[in-house]
């Protein structure tokens, strides 16, 4: 008995002295995303197996199911279109004439790009006329008034017909080459200059300077109201039909708006024509400026001038 009874005091105290052992299992959790957009969390037991929950759908691969990581690329940013260097090479297939320039300025309008091949200033002959509508719609805006009839008047003939007569009144209205230059600073065109007394056509412009006007004419970030900018474009669009030549050669169909210029110089007999305005090439918008000096006729420096245009659109639409 007295043995029995120390048997079992002896086994119940190996028993106490037993550690009570948990089964734990040591889990590292990993959560990813497969390169597929599924959510998975990797574990891993004490023993170095793997366990893999994921909600993934049926289209999950293998080797997201055993827990491999996607490696995803960054995105690579398009590279920067070079829009000088695009322009300077379309004017490279343009034939100009020995002993005459030409200088050329495009902006899409969508995108905001803009290039300008040539520097030179040039005679603005009857472009200026543009400046000076858009210098006197300034001035009326900044009195709180409206165009006067006969300034009306006068402006539909200058800008559509580019009647002279018209332009000089409208000249002398807005102070000759002082109010002209005045609304230029606001309008920022940094390197034109009105031309001296009476002589409104000798103005001093660059084609960067042409397109910075068509700016505030076409453009929303302009110092012309909305009025006056579709008041300016209106006219535009209704040049009589023997004037409908220029940056219009670049349009498709008959979606443009332009002024010209042309004037023969009396000390060489040498031809100024010009061109800018706003044309439509497979839906988009483009604001363009050809300024030419040196031909021998009007019929070359208008050949020039719309090859120049078209050779520039052309290289920009190419781009887009």
């Amino acid at each position: 008995m007295e043995s029995s009874r120390a048997g079992r005091r002896r086994r119940a105290r190996r028993s106490r002295r037993r550690p009570l052992l948990f089964s734990v299992l040591a889990v590292v959790a990993v959560v990813g995303v497969t390169a597929g957009g599924t959510v998975y969390v990797k574990a891993r037991a004490h023993d170095g197996s793997a366990a893999v929950s994921s909600a993934a759908s049926p289209s999950v691969s293998s080797s997201a199911a055993a827990g491999e990581e996607a490696s995803v690329e960054p995105a690579t940013e398009p590279a920067a279109v070079d829009r000088k260097a695009l322009l300077s090479k379309a004017m490279a297939s343009v034939s100009v004439p020995s002993g005459a320039r030409v200088s050329a300025a495009v902006l899409e309008l969508d995108s905001g790009e803009s290039a300008t091949y040539g520097e030179a200033a040039f005679d603005t002959a009857s472009i200026v006329k543009v400046d000076i509508l858009a210098a006197l719609l300034l001035q009326a805006q900044d009195a709180g008034r409206r165009l006067t009839a006969a300034e009306k008047a006068y402006a539909t003939k200058m800008i559509e017909n580019s009647d002279n007569a018209s332009a000089t009144a409208l000249w002398h209205a807005i102070g000759r080459a002082s109010g002209l230059d005045t609304a230029n600073r606001r309008f920022g065109l940094a390197a034109t200059s009105g031309g001296d007394g009476e002589l409104w056509g000798l103005t001093q412009t660059t084609a960067a300077d042409q397109l910075a006007l068509l700016q505030q004419v076409f453009g929303e970030d302009s110092v012309l109201s909305t009025a006056s900018r579709t008041y300016v474009q209106g006219l535009m669009k209704g040049v009589e039909a023997d004037q409908q030549w220029g940056v219009s050669a670049a349009a498709v169909g008959s979606s443009w708006a332009l002024k010209n210029g042309w004037l023969a110089r009396s000390t060489t007999g040498l031809w100024d024509v010009n061109s800018i305005g706003r044309v439509t090439v497979d839906g988009s918008d483009y604001l363009v400026a050809v300024l030419s000096e040196g031909t021998v006729s009007q019929a070359k420096g208008i050949s020039l001038v719309e090859a120049a245009a078209k050779a520039a659109v052309s290289g920009f639409a190419a781009a887009s």
